[in-house]
């Protein structure tokens, strides 16, 4: 196994100075070494991936020193305008490190979501010309890995890419954990009131926990799953998935369980509801400050005035509580599009289990529920 500490020297060694991305489940032990050892101006868990690049360039420019970009391989998609269009060698030239946990990858069983992109990571890398080194727990790879990384900073100036295989970091015990919180509810409790509070919407959950909760929920009841829409991948773009039901639904009411991290990641989207004003389209936005699903690294969800927001973008309904008795009260809001800011203390069931059913599976019982 690879020790972060030693990682981290070996990164400090070849001149990075600077870290920035969207945390990885795969790199949870690295990203929480970060948080406990990089000052946070230098460590910055940005709201995208692209983001993340821009940030890494910036610092680049005003220091001449290399930053460090970490992410999980879904989130190459939302980096490929920046990598292009700024960093790459026929651009601006912007030397950096991209950190990429390989989820999905061939032969090493993951969730469906991650299967195609497992597939096609070292391949997309190859077609934007960025070179990479693979390293898994053998700290001799990764110290080549990482020279090899030095040397093309160096001499050519442009990304290169560390791709992580799983199980490659050794466990790091966090020193600085964070604090117990006053919230009552958690997101379980929260998603259980909504879908009960909600028999006859239509859901479209975002991914991680939340739909896996969902899941669950529905079979603890004997439910069916034929009314959600479990957004397993694709994080940020649940919120627009409901936007296009609701809009071609209108007599459907359409929920939307979303995250604080997903929003952040595409905020914009937010407006995008907004004027489009469906009034059969209740957002639900959980708010437990972390993105629990891969570590529970901080979101800014908790630092930044989201109710506010969601008001100056034309909801024309907003509201944010923090108990049973609020949440009840806030869905039976009819004057759409309501954003609802559920606030729950982190953390979730160790024996959360998974969806049962496959994506083509859920998508065929959601449609045939609408009646296509």
């Amino acid at each position: 196994m690879v020790e972060a500490s030693a990682f981290h020297a070996q990164l400090e060694g070849i001149g990075v100075g600077f870290f920035t991305g969207v945390p990885d489940s795969l790199l949870k032990q690295f990203c929480a070494y970060l948080k406990d050892n990089v000052p946070d101006e230098r460590n910055i868990i940005a709201a995208n991936e692209g983001c993340a690049v821009g940030l890494a360039a910036g610092y680049h420019l005003a220091t001449g020193r290399v930053p460090l970009v970490y992410m999980q391989n879904s989130g190459m998609g939302n980096a490929t305008n920046p990598l292009l269009s700024l960093a790459d060698e026929d651009v601006y030239r912007i030397p950096m490190v991209l950190l990429i946990g390989w989820r999905g990858e061939p032969g090493v069983h993951d969730e469906p979501q991650h299967v195609k992109q497992g597939k096609v990571t070292c391949t997309l890398l190859e077609t934007m010309g960025i070179p990479y080194s693979v390293i898994s727990g053998d700290e001799e790879g990764c110290a080549v890995a990482v020279e090899a990384c030095g040397r093309h900073l160096a001499n050519e100036g442009s990304p290169y890419a560390i791709v992580v295989r799983k199980g490659a970091f050794a466990d790091y015990a966090p020193k600085n954990k964070a604090s117990e919180e006053a919230y009552p509810m958690s997101r379980e409790e929260a998603i259980s009131i909504i879908s009960e509070e909600l028999p006859d919407a239509l859901f479209v959950s975002t991914t991680g926990m939340a739909s896996r909760e969902l899941y669950e929920i529905r079979d603890a009841r004997g439910e069916p799953h034929d009314r959600d829409f479990l957004t397993v991948g694709s994080m940020g773009h649940s919120s627009q998935i409901a936007l296009g039901m609701a809009l071609s639904l209108p007599g459907r009411r359409i929920v939307c369980i979303d995250g604080d991290g997903a929003v952040i990641m595409h905020m914009g989207g937010m407006a995008t509801i907004a004027t489009q004003a469906p009034a059969n389209l209740i957002h639900i936005m959980i708010n437990n400050g972390v993105h629990d699903s891969v570590g529970g690294q901080p979101t800014v969800s908790r630092e930044i005035d989201v109710h506010s927001i969601a008001e100056a973008m034309g909801y024309r309904s907003v509201t944010t509580v923090s108990t049973p008795e609020g949440l009840r009260g806030a869905l039976k809001a009819r004057d759409g599009p309501a954003f609802v800011q559920v606030m729950v203390h982190r953390g979730a069931r160790k024996d959360l289990g998974r969806p049962k059913s496959t994506p083509a599976e859920n998508k065929a019982a959601l449609m045939g529920n609408i009646g296509i």
